[in-house]
């Protein structure tokens, strides 16, 4: 194994981690910087305000796109193990 096929299957993993944490960790910033916005905007400052909302909207999401996720993940793991059966059968 050369070490570029090594750093190509460590670029296909982190691109494989930032597409599928992505639709999270944006639902996570919209739905924070709209809580923000209306605690700045009536002067509410109650701590379970910011987080339970946000929780709420990202196991909703996580729910959502689940089978996305796992499509994606499937996808790269499948070319990883055909990746590991071509370097063993040379």
């Amino acid at each position: 194994m050369t070490p570029e096929s090594v750093l190509e299957i460590a670029n296909q993993a982190i691109m494989t981690l930032l597409w599928v944490t992505m639709p999270i960790m944006a639902v996570a910033l919209v739905s924070g910087l709209i809580i923000a916005l209306f605690q700045a905007l009536t002067s509410v400052q109650e701590m379970t305000l910011t987080f339970v909302p946000k929780i709420i909207l990202v196991f909703v999401v996580l729910l959502m796109i689940m089978p996305w996720m796992a499509d994606k993940m499937n996808v790269f793991t499948i070319n990883l193990f055909d990746k590991i059966v071509a370097v063993g059968g040379s």
